[in-house]
């Protein structure tokens, strides 16, 4: 039986999860537009060019890795890099997205996000992705339908 697209993007989403380099957590993002391609990837890892969690150990502050950039933010800032819009873009996520991660990808213009985890869900992250419309809905190994 041939995979949906949920399934197949999600079980990408946890390959580019395996080349985080902060082992907190091994968090992956894939954007995808409106035709089922994939715009950019990203996964946790130090800001280039420097040592890696991996490597030094974790820069902690307020129970917080700070030399690591989430997964979402790797896939966008790519994006703004490279000049890729991601305007209609859907987020697929291993784990969903912190605060700061969720305002970012609002304003980049993602219209769904699909994750598979619950992990720090915050109250205000909701709040804003359902003031945007923006659907939010958990993917499980067995069940692609909304939680």
């Amino acid at each position: 039986m041939r995979k949906s697209w949920n399934d197949y993007f999600m079980e990408i989403t946890q390959m580019v999860a395996s080349r985080s380099t902060c082992d907190r957590a091994f968090v992956g993002c894939v954007l995808v537009n409106k035709d089922n391609r994939i715009v950019s990837t990203g996964y946790n890892g130090s800001v280039s060019g420097q040592p890696h969690c991996t490597d030094v150990g974790h820069h902690m502050r307020d129970g917080h890795c700070i030399a690591t950039l989430h997964a979402e933010m790797n896939a966008l800032l790519y994006c703004a890099k490279e000049g890729i819009s991601v305007k209609g873009c859907k987020a697929y996520v291993t784990h969903f997205p912190c605060l700061n991660c969720t305002k970012s990808l609002i304003q980049a213009g993602i219209t769904a996000v699909y994750y598979q985890n619950n992990y720090r869900v915050d109250d205000y992250a909701l709040q804003l992705l359902d003031d945007h419309q923006i659907p939010y809905i958990q993917l499980t190994n067995d069940d692609t339908g909304e939680k």
